[in-house]
């Protein structure tokens, strides 16, 4: 049994977890409404207020499935309560990040500015205070989603190893490199 897919997902008060005919699963919730075909092997359940996952044989092919749709109905139903937050730091000198509607405008150092539309499921802030790098907060209910736009928006300048300029998540931990200083003659 997949370690993953046997747990059981607890539902949330306030939200309502339907499972349609044709294997859609449908999760409702404070922070939005988000859907997801499941396989028609997988077997999904919901009996009082848990959502139970379970597969039809051992084989590889449901084995893998088992524990994907699980994890893909849990990060549903955590969205759906809680809602899933990304923050992102620019740094370097000159770098800035302004957020307008769903337009993110980031000055990256290239000769012309980039205008980055977000999706209308994320809703994005940017905050810059003086003597601190600007950090662009993303907020949305599908996990997916918003772990998409975050690395489309890392990849438009990474950080580089050598003095860490780029976009970085908040905490995230780089591997700097020693410079031509630090080589041994």
């Amino acid at each position: 049994m997949s370690r993953i897919g046997k747990l059981p997902i607890e539902i949330p008060q306030g939200v309502t977890v339907d499972i349609a005919k044709d294997n859609t699963v449908t999760v409702k919730g404070p922070q939005g409404e988000l859907s997801q075909v499941v396989d028609p092997d997988i077997k999904i359940e919901v009996k009082d207020g848990i959502v139970e996952v379970s597969r039809p044989t051992d084989q590889k092919r449901h084995r893998a499935l088992h524990g994907l749709y699980r994890s893909l109905l849990n990060n549903m139903v955590e969205g759906v309560s809680k809602g899933f937050t990304i923050e992102q730091e620019i740094v370097g000198v000159g770098y800035k990040a302004e957020a307008k509607g769903q337009v993110l405008e980031l000055s990256l150092g290239y000769s012309h500015d980039i205008h980055f539309k977000i999706p209308k499921e994320i809703k994005v802030e940017t905050k810059t205070e003086r003597r601190s790098n600007p950090i662009i907060t993303l907020k949305s209910a599908d996990k997916q989603l918003i772990g998409h736009v975050a690395a489309k928006i890392r990849s438009l300048r990474p950080p580089e190893p050598y003095k860490g300029k780029g976009i970085k998540f908040v905490g995230e931990q780089l591997r700097r490199k020693a410079g031509k200083s630090a080589s041994s003659k």
